[in-house]
């Protein structure tokens, strides 16, 4: 079992910047890739970005330029820094670890809310 817990999340201003963090634990070897999710009030969960277990990256179209992931291999900890934060970027932000043949583990999930 690997267990992805996320913070960072918070209510904020259109314009504003923030990191948010996703610290994995539990079986911890062998995590494939780690990504960053997000599902707004009446919509499907979708991929924001993901990273490798070597650092190769890859994101949502329509976030490329505002939205950086990134990991600290030695706190087995991934951040999405986020930038120009708008209020369609309101959303749950998800944290899952693609550990597979093992499983896919999700987070518990952090609200970032966004006011115009």
């Amino acid at each position: 079992q690997v267990q992805p817990v996320e913070s960072g999340g918070g209510l904020l201003q259109a314009g504003w910047s923030l990191r948010l963090s996703c610290a994995a634990s539990g079986s911890i070897f062998r995590i494939n890739s780690m990504g960053w999710h997000r599902q707004a009030p009446g919509k499907q969960r979708e991929l924001v970005a993901r990273i490798t277990s070597a650092c190769s990256t890859n994101y949502a179209e329509s976030l490329k330029g505002r939205f950086t992931i990134s990991r600290d291999n030695a706190k087995n900890t991934v951040y999405l820094q986020m930038n120009n934060l708008k209020p369609e970027d309101t959303a749950v932000y998800y944290c899952n670890a693609d550990a597979s043949p093992r499983g896919i583990y999700w987070g518990q999930g952090t609200q970032v809310t966004v006011s115009s």
